[in-house]
C-alpha cells in the first residue's frame, strides 16, 4: 500500500513538472498537498531583494495536469520570517490576484516587498469555493532575501522615532537686565536716616522741656 502511494505521488509530481513552462535560469519548487500540486515562482530569478518589489506566483495543478485557477478557490498568502514559531503572525499578507503567465491562466499571484534581508517562508492556504471540488491544502516555500538598496530597505522598514520632551531651561538675567532692575540699597539707607532724624528730634524736644 505504501509502495502504491509513493508511486502515485511520484507520478503526480512528474505530471506537474512536465506541465511547467520551460524558462531558463529559474529554480522551481513543487509541493504536493492532497490532490493539488503547487509550483512556486519568485521573480526576478528566485532572488528577491529587500525593499524592492518581487512577483510571487503559484502554478496550481490537479491530478492529471489541469490548472486550478484562483476563481475556484479561496486562498491566502502569508509571509513569515524564519525561524518561525507556531504562534508567529505573518509579517506580510499580500493580496492575491488572478494572473496569466504563459499558458497558465487565472493562477494566484501577488507583489511582495520583503522588509529586510534574511530567510522567509511563504505559505499558501486554499479552500474550495465548491464543496468537494478539491481538498483544502497548505503549501510552503522557503527562500532567502538578498540585500537591496539602502534607500529601498529603509523605506520598507521604517524606524520608529522616539520623540523626547523639550527640557525647560531657565535663562539667567543678562547684564542689561540686571542694570534695569531697581536698586534697593539707597532706599534702605534713606529709611534708616529718616528714622534716626525723627528719633533725634524727639530727644531734643524732651531735653528742652526739662
Amino acid at each position: 500500500m505504501a509502495l502504491r502511494s509513493a508511486v502515485i505521488t511520484i507520478s503526480f509530481l512528474g505530471t506537474a513538472l512536465a506541465a511547467l513552462p520551460v524558462t531558463s535560469g529559474l529554480a522551481h519548487t513543487t509541493e504536493v498537498a492532497g490532490d493539488v500540486a503547487g509550483t512556486w515562482h519568485v521573480e526576478p530569478n528566485h532572488t528577491p531583494k529587500a525593499g524592492e518589489p518581487a512577483t510571487v506566483w503559484i502554478a496550481l495543478t490537479r491530478k492529471g495536469g489541469s490548472i486550478l485557477p484562483l476563481d475556484r478557490a479561496e486562498c491566502e498568502l502569508g509571509v513569515y520570517s524564519l525561524p518561525r514559531r507556531p504562534e508567529d503572525e505573518p509579517v506580510l499578507q499580500p493580496p492575491l490576484q488572478a494572473i496569466a503567465v504563459e499558458r497558465y491562466q487565472g493562477i494566484p499571484g501577488a507583489e511582495v516587498i520583503f522588509p529586510k534581508t534574511g530567510l522567509y517562508e511563504l505559505e499558501l492556504a486554499c479552500t474550495p469555493k465548491v464543496k468537494e471540488d478539491f481538498t483544502s491544502f497548505q503549501i510552503l516555500y522557503q527562500l532567502t532575501v538578498a540585500s537591496g538598496s539602502p534607500r529601498a530597505e529603509a523605506k520598507a522598514s521604517p524606524q520608529l522615532e522616539t520623540a523626547t520632551a523639550p527640557s525647560t531651561v531657565t535663562a539667567s538675567p543678562t547684564p542689561d537686565a540686571k542694570a534695569n532692575q531697581p536698586n534697593s540699597f539707597p532706599v534702605m539707607w534713606m529709611g534708616a536716616i529718616a528714622a534716626t532724624a525723627i528719633l533725634g528730634l524727639g530727644l531734643l524736644n524732651v531735653t528742652l522741656r526739662k
